[in-house]
């Protein structure tokens, strides 16, 4: 069974980015994110109503970290330390050597490569570094830009679960992707 130790915490580049730890500093831009309907329109959680709640969010970030039950990154460009989005590993199964990536971006970035560009960074580190087998990522079927962006860095569609989920008054659709480790 894997083991997991994120300390000291891993600061990843790649091209034009810089993937840090989230920090108290980060709380607009994580209040922004998770605050916009148009963030989370995909991701069944709670918008965050103040920055209170946004910095409760960094804190149970933090704790995951800390404890080596989950990371996340602030993705942010070389050039600016500013936090443009968020990517990590969730629900980490070391029993299984599986872990699901997720991600978020503030929308004025969409469409410029950031997200392919950290997750296939993030897909060798989970790989070389975590020795994982095997990468998930849960997306709602409708989300067709994250659609794009795994299948971009070849994620296979593994699964498509009808109504599986229930959310803020109705059952959602959740679609299953993943990469085995070559």
């Amino acid at each position: 069974m894997l083991e997991f130790n994120f300390s000291p915490f891993p600061v990843i580049e790649t091209e034009r980015l810089l993937l840090r730890r989230i920090t108290n500093d980060d709380v607009n831009e994580i209040f922004d994110l998770r605050s916009n309907p148009e963030t989370m329109k995909y991701i069944p959680r709670p918008l965050v109503k103040n920055n209170d709640e946004a910095l409760a969010h960094i804190t149970m970030i933090d704790d995951k970290v800390n404890d080596n039950t989950g990371i996340n990154w602030a993705i942010t460009l070389k050039d600016n330390p500013k936090l443009l989005g968020i990517i990590g590993y969730y629900r980490l199964q070391p029993e299984n050597y599986r872990a699901e990536i997720g991600y978020m971006l503030l929308p004025k970035f969409h469409g410029k490569g950031i997200i392919s560009e950290a997750v296939m960074r993030l897909i060798r580190y989970g790989f070389q570094d975590l020795k994982l087998h095997s990468i998930e990522a849960v997306i709602d079927p409708e989300n067709i830009a994250s659609e794009k962006v795994l299948q971009k860095c070849s994620f296979v569609k593994e699964a498509h679960f009808k109504e599986s989920d229930f959310w803020d008054g109705q059952f959602r659709d959740k679609v299953i992707y993943s990469l085995l480790e070559k």
